[in-house]
Parts: C-alpha cells; sequence; structure tokens
C-alpha cells in the first residue's frame, strides 16, 4: 500500500542518517560504508526488512551480524524519530541485487563478443 511504502522510504532515511553521523560504536561498524537499498514494511507496519550492502562490495556476513548486534539501539533511534503508533522490528539481509546486476552485465559482454 501507498502507506507502506512511505514508512518504508522513512526508515530507509532515518537508517542512513545515523549511519552517516556515525551513531553506531561498533568496531565492525565503524569505518565501513554501508548502502541501505531498500527497505520493505510489512502490511501491519511491525516488521521492516532492511537490504544492506557494503559500499564498494566486499565481505557481508560480518557487516550482518554486525548489524544484528545494533537492532536494539537502532529500532530505539527509529522511535523516537518516527510518528509511528509501534515502532517496527528491523531485520537485516544481504542485498544481491548489485551482485546479480553484474552478474547480467557480464553475460551480456561476454554474448555481445561472439
Amino acid at each position: 500500500s501507498q502507506r507502506q511504502l512511505r514508512v518504508a522510504e522513512e526508515v530507509r532515511h532515518i537508517l542512513v542518517k545515523i549511519f552517516q553521523r556515525g551513531e553506531l560504536r561498533d568496531p565492525q561498524l565503524a569505518d565501513v560504508s554501508i548502502t541501505i537499498s531498500e527497505v520493505r514494511v510489512s502490511s501491519d507496519l511491525r516488521r521492516a526488512t532492511a537490504f544492506v550492502a557494503p559500499l564498494g562490495g566486499g565481505e557481508t556476513e560480518g557487516l550482518l551480524e554486525a548489524m544484528r548486534r545494533a537492532t536494539p539501539f537502532l529500532r530505539r533511534r527509529l522511535g523516537q524519530e518516527l510518528t509511528l503508533k509501534f515502532v517496527p522490528a528491523i531485520s537485516f539481509y544481504a542485498d544481491i541485487s548489485f551482485d546479480y546486476a553484474e552478474h547480467i552485465d557480464e553475460v551480456l559482454k561476454s554474448s555481445a563478443s561472439r
């Protein structure tokens, strides 16, 4: 719905601001630039799924583990900024769309060179 899209985009903007300001104290997240490509919110607005990737590529499993450790802090900060009755529970997943796009690009280049 339109409301889900609006809330998802607002959550994404808030998360991006938190990472830009460097509010997280986790050493694994300190020197990493993170891309939050998309946030999806459930129809009841109680769950949010954020798709993240390290900017410029890199190892995502350690990044996801650090993000999961930071989830309580991030949820608290979301509660301070959002004007919703309930603050959505956040789950973080690796964004594979960049890898998939790169794979498609390689396939197209290899078929063009034939």
